[in-house]
């Protein structure tokens, strides 16, 4: 077919050959002619891509209003000319069209599309898992967000050649030279940023989980960075608990939560069947889509790092056997706020309401492959713990604190990494997955004893059912105990003065969340 396809802004040329919405038979078919494409022992299909991680140096907002973002930005006239490369390039390709929603809430579901050379079949298989179908799919949808990606297209005078260009008030994402599939999963979503933000609500970079208990059914929020076990904790089962989403919400007044993806884009690196059965069974179906997975002979092997840390898999919930619609959420009950972390960091923290929006801002963590090896290994702040929030970074605290306002729900703050020092070193100790199992299931039950942590004003945990070690709840013990009480101290006093700098970069962040630092 030759049809001309229609976006926000007007059209785009077709290809060569242009194949509207192929079935997920005919993606698979397609993906097992890549010479990239290797067939596992689970009957599935596994690329091996040049990107290995998203590209955040070669990502721009296309703008001629640069003071309204935060992150980097082009002007128009590049924007176009980028446009105008690419279009040409398009005319000379094998190409795929893939239709359907970001969100299946009647009130807020959005209509997205991905047009992408047929020659990197698995990026549309990987989509189209993602989306929720589309009624009425073809030249007659009507998007309002699109991602027109071309993986095989250099982009000269950019870093490594490679540009991701968002046009927010187009509604259109260019990728060029880029085989990654989290530069269309997180194309969409990070223009769908906008759309939330400017309906007075605001876009999480969370999962959501239903757990059940005595008095009722509780909905939680899981925010982090990729790799900070957000997906993990997820997915985890506490009390026979559903997942609602995996990676992305959009919170509104009152607590209202809002999906975004059929699907899941899960980290795969150590996926172990003892302590994530539900994810490994859901990436083993003949189904599923792998990324940069390691494998030998066809055997995939989950640990061997050799080629990246950041190998990846797509599968539907409904690949689970088991999930909650985010449509039967009423509200949300708690909130979490994940930092893997490395020295006093408790293994769980509750937070007042200027509290919650100062954690929330700060967005602590340690860098995962996720972000590339820029992000890798170091420890990072990213307001929100969402690298995809396409305006200034000060209006998602802002929003956050109104939102908290009109929501009855409590913030937690969680280490899921170590106490004591890093990976390696004899003193620390890991805050492992039944420890934060525990925790997450404890909130839920409302089984946790509190008292006010001296150093930071948070509440810490004096008791907690199935967490034995009194020192992954209050790490000062911990530094106690082994004559470091005055490198505890000393790292109090550190982090403090680092975060009144930091949020003194955001000028028209609320006072009361600056203040907010003890």
């Amino acid at each position: 077919m030759t049809d001309v396809l229609s976006t926000p802004s007007g059209t785009v040329p077709p290809g060569r050959a242009t194949r509207w919405n192929p079935s997920p038979e005919e993606l698979r078919e397609l993906t097992s002619r890549m010479p990239n494409a290797k067939h596992t022992d689970f009957d599935n299909y596994n690329v091996q891509t040049r990107v290995v991680s998203r590209s955040k140096g070669s990502t721009y907002i296309v703008t001629d209003r640069p003071d309204e973002h935060s992150d980097q930005t082009v002007d128009r006239a590049e924007g176009e000319r980028i446009a105008q490369r690419q279009d040409e390039y398009i005319r000379g390709q094998e190409m795929l069209v893939v239709d359907g929603y970001i969100g299946n809430d009647p009130d807020h579901r959005v209509p997205a599309r991905l047009y992408i050379e047929s020659a990197n079949a698995n990026i549309a298989g990987m989509q189209r898992w993602l989306y929720f179908d589309a009624e009425s799919p073809g030249p007659g949808f009507e998007p309002t967000l699109t991602i027109i990606y071309t993986p095989n297209l250099v982009a000269p005078g950019y870093p490594n050649d490679r540009v991701i260009a968002v046009d927010l008030e187009a509604g259109i994402t260019r990728v060029l030279n880029s085989d990654y599939f989290g530069e269309s999963k997180k194309g969409g979503l990070r223009m769908w940023n906008k759309l939330t933000y400017d309906k007075g609500g605001l876009s999480l970079h969370a999962g959501c989980k239903v757990v059940p208990t005595a008095g009722g059914e509780q909905a939680m929020l899981i925010i982090g960075l990729s790799g900070t076990g957000k997906t993990t904790t997820t997915f985890t089962r506490q009390n026979d608990s559903k997942p609602v989403q995996d990676d992305f919400v959009a919170l509104y007044p009152g607590g209202r939560v809002v999906a975004t993806e059929n699907g899941c884009f899960a980290k795969t690196f150590a996926l172990d069947p003892k302590f994530e059965p539900t994810i490994h069974g859901a990436v083993c179906k003949p189904e599923a889509y792998l990324e940069n997975v390691s494998q030998h002979n066809g055997t995939v092997d989950f640990f061997d790092t050799s080629y990246t840390q950041n190998g990846r898999a797509v599968f539907r919930m409904d690949a689970l056997g088991w999930h909650k619609d985010a449509r039967e959420v009423s509200a949300v009950d708690h909130l979490l706020i994940l930092n893997r972390n490395e020295n006093i960091i408790p293994a769980v923290a509750r937070l007042s309401r200027e509290q919650a929006a100062l954690y929330f801002m700060l967005g602590e963590t340690q860098g995962t492959s996720a972000g590339g090896k820029d992000e890798e290994g170091k420890f990072l702040r990213v307001p929100g713990t969402n690298p995809f929030f396409p305006l200034r970074h000060e209006q998602q605290g802002n929003r956050f604190l109104e939102l908290l306002d009109s929501c009855n729900f409590q913030v937690y703050l969680l280490n899921t990494g170590r106490v004591g020092g890093p990976d390696g070193d004899e003193r620390s100790k890991k805050v492992t997955i039944p420890y934060s199992s525990a925790v997450v299931k404890a909130i839920a039950e409302g089984t946790i004893q509190w008292e006010i942590d001296p150093d930071f004003g948070y509440e810490v945990a004096a008791a907690l059912p199935d967490v034995d070690d009194a020192e992954i709840l209050q790490p000062r013990r911990l530094y106690e105990r082994q004559g470091r009480g005055d490198e505890y101290a000393a790292t109090v006093q550190r982090l403090k003065q680092e975060r009144r700098d930091y949020v003194e970069k955001f000028p028209g962040l609320r006072p009361e969340i600056v203040r907010a630092i003890a």
